[in-house]
């Protein structure tokens, strides 16, 4: 059982080898490492030397349930290795490789981290949320930690982190390039994941999201109900002169939240997010041993079972059934007898984000190591595919680039938005895009094997694929952005967003 019971009350005491390019069967899908140790979230202090291995749930059996499997954490790299697969023997249908550039895109990636963290390369935080709040140096988390009374113990504190971790990230999506937020608090000016980070924080604290008015610093179902389009609109500071893209989405994703908050079982009688906490500490596969040990699967299902509904219902689905951010893509292998499931690659880039956020201050605070971890992937959106580009590893093919940049002039057209630094431009479920972010997923894999090479670190030295996101391909790609297209700061190529993916 569990290290802990829940609490009702809130103050509860206390190198890749190539694949072969083959359909995975049945049998293979099931048999990933059945039991596995976790370099891939490094918590900081408190952890022992030594952590004991903790059995790791397989992924469901595809020919089985296909759905369950699409949605699972295995499956994200498992599919998108056939698109790496293709891409290092340059055969995809819309990018051109050039693996000559591999090496230069690591010691590009090598020497933002060294500028930034060397020597001390293990004090690079996990890839999260938490970063973006301290935008400008100043440490906005650890401040709302110390503005709570010293009454509210370590747990309601966690919970009210998760609570506003998981709006902040709901709402991460691309804000576009014409967006910024001000600070009611400083008065200083944030854009892109940073302006979407404070302003989050910033409702957060104000009790936009909380239906209790005595506990403004928490989110519930009750809450978000009052969270129509236009009072988002107002605190996100959505205007003409200052469009937000995807507003209407954002808001539809708070709205099904609302009422996927009712699940009693993840989320307790008040329906908050936090309360995950306390079914993940009481879960079976919680293993009490110094510190609580949690499997990622067990995180993972609480995320993609209990957050299913909040998805557009227009998502790709498998047996009548939304399997989420996973979509058919061409160059996934073909030849009969492949199963209709067979030509779709699953991301959940918001879902991964979400998972990586929230591990941090479950860790931090109270102590919490997540076995498996290491079954994250790089996350399949512009700064880190981008960077691949902005590179010259991928270039996108003649006849693609004429498609996106005449969808681009279009775009452009109908919104009346200036025409500098033309990009293409394409829909989020275009083959490009999936094509494209599949193999973002299999190369930051290669690029972690690499950087960890150039940096001559080895053993329990490595940088973990969490690190390396966070201190160099996520920082990097929107760096080389900076360069390439100053004027907008654009990635290379521009998604259509409905405000639920990048």
């Amino acid at each position: 059982m569990g290290l802990f019971k829940r609490k009702d009350s809130k103050n509860s005491i206390h190198s890749d080898k190539d694949e072969q390019e083959s359909h995975p069967s049945a049998n293979s899908a099931r048999t990933s490492s059945a039991s596995l140790k976790s370099p891939g979230l490094k918590s900081g202090g408190g952890l022992p030397a030594s952590i004991p291995e903790v059995p790791i749930a397989r992924p469901p059996d595809p020919s089985l349930d296909p759905g369950a499997y699409l949605r699972s954490i295995h499956a994200v790299r498992e599919r998108s290795r056939f698109i790496l697969t293709k891409a290092k023997r340059n055969q995809l249908n819309h990018f051109d490789v050039d693996m000559s550039k591999f090496e230069a895109t690591a010691s590009y990636i090598v020497s933002i981290i060294k500028r930034d963290h060397a020597p001390d390369y293990q004090s690079i935080p996990p890839h999260s949320r938490w970063q973006h709040f301290d935008v400008g140096g100043r440490p906005r988390i650890n401040q709302l930690l110390q503005s709570w009374p010293s009454i509210i113990d370590a747990q309601e504190r966690t919970r009210r982190l998760i609570d506003l971790f998981l709006i902040s990230v709901l709402l991460d999506a691309g804000a576009g390039t014409k967006w910024s937020y001000k600070s009611k608090e400083s008065g200083k000016v944030y854009s892109r994941s940073e302006g979407l980070a404070v302003a989050s924080l910033e409702m957060f604290k104000s009790g936009m999201f909380s239906s209790d008015p005595t506990e403004p610093c928490q989110v519930d179902g009750a809450g978000l109900k009052k969270v129509t389009v236009e009072v988002l609109a107002k605190g996100l500071q959505h205007s003409e002169e200052n469009p937000l893209a995807g507003l209407e989405g954002r808001a539809g994703l708070l709205a099904r939240l609302s009422e996927a908050l009712n699940n009693q079982e993840y989320f307790g009688v008040d329906a908050r997010p936090g309360n995950m906490l306390d079914y993940l500490l009481s879960h079976p596969s919680t293993l009490a041993s110094s510190v609580p040990i949690v499997p990622l699967p067990t995180l993972w299902s609480v995320l993609v079972d209990g957050l299913s509904s909040i998805w557009p219902p227009s998502r790709t689905q498998v047996d009548g059934v939304s399997v989420g951010d996973a979509w058919p893509c061409y160059a996934m292998p073909h030849s009969p007898p492949a199963s209709p499931w067979e030509n779709i690659v699953p991301f959940h880039k918001l879902t991964q984000w979400l998972c990586y956020s929230i591990m941090v201050p479950m860790s931090k605070l109270m102590n919490i190591h997540f076995a498996g971890s290491e079954l994250l992937t790089g996350l399949p959106e512009y700064r880190n595919g981008g960077l691949l580009i902005d590179m010259g590893l991928m270039t996108l093919k003649p006849r693609d680039m004429e498609r996106g940049l005449e969808a681009y002039r279009e775009n452009a057209q109908i919104k009346g938005q200036p025409s500098m630094e033309v990009v293409p431009l394409f829909a989020a479920d275009d083959d490009v895009i999936v094509e494209w972010r599949a193999a973002t997923v299999g190369f930051l894999d290669e690029l972690l094997h690499e950087v960890n090479g150039q940096l001559g670190l080895m053993g329990e030295d490595q940088l973990t694929l969490s690190q390396m996101l966070e201190a160099g391909t996520w920082k990097g790609g929107r760096e080389i952005a900076e360069v390439s297209r100053p004027n907008t700061k654009e990635p290379p190529i521009m998604i259509i967003s409905d405000g639920t993916l990048f």
